[in-house]
């Protein structure tokens, strides 16, 4: 069946692609439900849309569909496809390439920057889609008909859906800016590590040299224990108290009971393994101490709030969503580089790149340096305009 999925978006060009999936008390969400769209002549509606169950005894080889879904010549539609892309690159360990996110695309048409895909089809395709099944239990068996429509309708509609916008986003010149954003999704993963979750911590630039090193190998040991159980890390030890920990590094059981917020189950069960572990950790080099966070220019702030002026109008004038523009701290990036250039310090700054820079973030730019300057209209508007 994948292959001939594979078979027919390799000879359209395209295909469309949901999941669903269940991260509730999970180390890593579980693929539960992969729902396929593909054009068809000879079906309903010209799409052929199939529903796939990797938990099913009889799961079909998603391997012809991973290979689908690396061909950069083949057109991906998803929508708010991020969480998708992770699990499908974790699950599968393949690329997705030649992502279209509907979402994505429309905050380029004066959606919000993260539109429903039910309020989305309602608005764009003037179709009322069933609701009330995606907070449903898709990992128990049997799944029930109407779990199966909901998730078939997720991916049956994505063709349409995505004709539409692409049209709409080519009259306006903007179909090139949402690829451009959508090839981010591309990107998404969600393998964790202990590196990363001892990088998370809270507090950890007030740890001293060896209670970062008991941090970091609680993290590590957590990371292993969480793995093996398929549950979250924060199930056993949550972050405040792993700090906690890292800071007191009680040597005993007794010592362990003192620790606010560490979970009975885990003291009882795992309260001697703690504590070896922060043993092993006094003989270990410690981490570097985390790079404190740079410290902003107070002339810079009323520099930063009319270039978030300038992003409102343009914003309200494009008709493109304002957080998909620049966030603040972006913006005060941007005015960091332009009045203290560092080197190769533009590619860091997103709203100096891409569409961003030719919407917007080049008329910043010279608006900072001084070279424009902002002016009101006689509409009350805000122009921008050469010194």
């Amino acid at each position: 069946m994948t292959a001939t999925l594979a078979g027919r978006a390799s000879e359209h060009g395209r295909l469309a692609i949901d999941t669903e999936f269940v991260s509730e008390r999970r180390y890593q969400a579980q693929l539960c439900l992969v729902q396929v769209a593909v054009p068809d002549p000879e079906a309903d509606e010209g799409v052929r849309t199939e529903v796939l169950d990797p938990l099913d005894e009889g799961a079909p080889d998603f391997g012809p569909l991973a290979e689908a879904l690396a061909d950069p010549a083949i057109e991906v539609l998803m929508h708010a496809g991020r969480q998708d892309v992770a699990i499908m690159r974790r699950t599968w360990s393949t690329e997705v390439n030649n992502v279209f996110d509907t979402q994505v695309a429309a905050g380029f048409l004066g959606f919000g920057n993260q539109e429903g895909y039910e309020t989305l089809v309602r608005r764009v395709l003037d179709v009322q889609l069933r609701g009330g099944e995606g907070f449903t239990r898709w990992d128990q068996r049997p799944l029930t008909a109407k779990q199966i429509e909901y998730a078939g309708d997720d991916a049956r509609l994505l063709l349409a859906l995505a004709d539409s916008l692409q049209r709409d986003l080519a009259e306006r010149g903007r179909i090139e800016w949402a690829r451009e954003e959508s090839r981010l999704v591309e990107a998404s993963n969600d393998e964790r590590g202990p590196e990363r979750a001892y990088e998370r911590l809270p507090k950890l630039s007030r740890l001293e040299s060896g209670q970062r090193t008991a941090a970091r190998r609680l993290c590590e040991w957590r990371e292993r224990i969480a793995r093996d159980m398929d549950r979250p890390p924060s199930y056993v030890v949550p972050d405040q108290a792993l700090v906690e920990l890292a800071r007191r590094r009680p040597r005993d059981r007794a010592a362990l009971k003192q620790i606010r917020g560490l979970p009975q189950q885990t003291l009882h069960r795992r309260g001697a393994e703690i504590v070896a572990e922060i043993e092993r950790s006094r003989d270990e080099e410690a981490p570097p101490a985390p790079p404190s966070a740079p410290r902003r220019d107070p002339a810079e702030a009323p520099l930063v709030s009319l270039a978030q002026a300038v992003v409102r109008h343009r914003s309200l004038e494009s008709d493109i969503a304002t957080e998909l523009i620049a966030t603040q701290a972006e913006l005060a990036a941007l005015v960091s580089q332009v009045r203290s250039p560092a080197k190769d310090g533009e590619d860091g700054v997103r709203a100096l790149r891409g569409w961003r820079r030719e919407l917007v973030g080049g008329e910043l730019e010279e608006l900072i340096a001084g070279r424009r300057s902002v002016v009101v209209g006689p509409g009350g508007e805000l122009q921008v305009e050469g010194v």
